[in-house]
């Protein structure tokens, strides 16, 4: 799964399944009551303020969240559970630290799915969609935040980002389509397993 971005060791202690949602990206939605939400000019425990850079949003527009920098990467993953949970040959994903994201409307939007589990709970990694369109909009590992590029508000028009473009990808021995496109792919992890030559690909 994409979700093995997220590799640091993490440990759920008791509080932290209660107060995620005083964490980022989650810190600053605003509640259900109209309460809440951040301000770009807090400046809070000598924390610079939150300036967004880009935008993004379920289709019906239900839940929508910020990042205020680039992605630190980006990838294809052709993992099953990504085909099954996007009904697409692969998933496409940039790649942010949790803290470059911010949620700008209500949690209570959000559904949150833990594939390990089957549990609809925030138990890291975890797949988060909107209750109402059902679109998929984020994967949130255990310390990293997944987006779908599509997903955000680009011009009309224009090409994406250059730094939202994937750089290789993952669980391509999986794969259910072949995308001779030049980037490196990896038969299961990225870097953490052996990368597959695209000449020998075509001999498949």
């Amino acid at each position: 799964s994409l979700l093995a971005y997220s590799i640091i060791p993490y440990t759920l202690l008791p509080s932290a399944m209660t107060s995620f949602h005083k964490q980022p990206p989650y810190e600053h939605a605003p509640t259900a009551d109209g309460g809440g939400g951040g301000d770009d000019d807090d400046d809070d425990n000598g924390v610079n303020p939150f300036v967004a850079k880009y935008t993004a949003s379920c289709f019906c527009g239900a839940v929508q969240y910020e990042a205020q920098d680039d992605p630190i990467n980006g990838t294809y993953c052709h993992c099953r559970g990504c085909q099954v949970l996007h009904g697409a040959p692969f998933q496409w994903a940039s790649i942010f630290h949790k803290s470059s994201i911010r949620f700008i409307t209500t949690m209570d939007n959000i559904n949150f799915y833990n594939s390990e589990t089957n549990a609809n709970e925030h138990d890291l990694p975890c797949k988060l969609s909107c209750k109402h369109c059902k679109t998929p909009v984020a994967d949130e590992g255990r310390n990293m935040f997944l987006s779908f590029p599509t997903l955000f508000r680009f011009p009309r028009g224009s090409p994406f980002p250059f730094s939202f473009r994937p750089v290789s990808h993952m669980f391509y021995g999986s794969r259910c389509v072949d995308i001779l496109d030049g980037l490196p792919k990896y038969e299961g992890k990225a870097k953490q397993s052996k990368e597959m030559v695209e000449k020998e690909i075509l001999q498949w």
